[in-house]
């Protein structure tokens, strides 16, 4: 027992100073690598609230590891955006998002001790986090869209799909623990602000269809089927979202097109 408490202590403290990074100098670079860091910041903010998800209900350490991963890696991209040489987006704006991640990671933080010291978790201080989280993505959303516009890079549009399918996926996964294992799930979910779990499965069809477009081949062909098939296993799960499913397999499945689709960006990205 005390080693289990410990190992928790150990990881909680990780936490804490995950915002304690020294920033070195950076080369100038060009506004697409500024974007791929900025998607890893949404995608891995999406992963730790599924992951917090999953962890109030079980409480397990392996489950609180992947929030750990997941803070840990958004935190990364965090700073690689702070220390950004690009200039798509100004100064404000970027402390603007870096000032609502750091209330996220704190509520985080809160809500694990939550569970951890209650066995538990406190609604309301859940449904905090679920605002705040939901307050965050939604402007690193729309600083996505500036960064755009402002990066003067041609956008490559099956890039860019796969990138929006990534985060879409990332999303309905959250969405879909919070149903599962928690009863504020619709604080999360933006009750009637944000689109249902069903429309969603058809804008992730579109984005598919979109990256599969070109007639891939070899290696990029072989990682896109294997996404297409992992999403036709689960798409009624998401379609049909009211009906009992295997949370487990949903989730194991989601994250499996989620790295599918980073390793299509990463061939697309490697053969322009």
């Amino acid at each position: 027992m005390t080693g289990s408490r410990t190992r928790f202590t150990s990881i909680i403290t990780a936490i804490l100073f995950f915002s304690l990074v020294a920033f070195g100098a950076r080369a100038q670079e060009t506004g697409g690598e500024f974007l791929a860091d900025l998607h890893d910041f949404r995608i891995n903010n999406y992963l730790a609230v599924d992951a917090f998800y999953n962890f109030s209900a079980s409480g397990d350490t392996d489950t609180l590891n992947r929030i750990v991963v997941a803070i840990n890696k958004a935190n990364d991209a965090m700073n690689s955006v702070i220390s950004s040489t690009s200039g798509v987006l100004s100064s404000d704006q970027i402390e603007g998002l870096n000032q609502s991640f750091d209330k996220f990671k704190n509520l985080m933080r809160s809500n694990i001790n939550e569970v951890r010291d209650r066995g538990y978790p406190d609604l309301r201080l859940m449904a905090d986090m679920a605002d705040q989280a939901l307050t965050m993505n939604m402007t690193a959303a729309e600083l996505y869209g500036v960064a755009q516009e402002n990066s003067g890079a041609k956008a490559d549009n099956r890039i860019e799909s796969a990138r929006s399918a990534s985060v879409l996926m990332a999303q309905m996964m959250a969405r879909y623990a919070a149903r599962t294992h928690s009863s504020v799930s619709q604080t999360f979910q933006g009750a009637t602000t944000e689109i249902p779990l069903d429309e969603q499965a058809e804008a992730f069809d579109n984005h598919l269809k979109n990256v599969n477009s070109g007639s891939p081949t070899g290696d990029l062909k072989a990682t896109l089927s294997d996404v297409s098939s992992k999403w036709q296993f689960i798409r009624s799960s998401y379609v049909n979202y009211n009906d009992n499913n295997v949370s487990f397999i949903i989730d194991r499945y989601s994250k499996g097109i989620i790295d599918g689709l980073a390793s299509a960006i990463e061939l697309m990205s490697s053969n322009r």
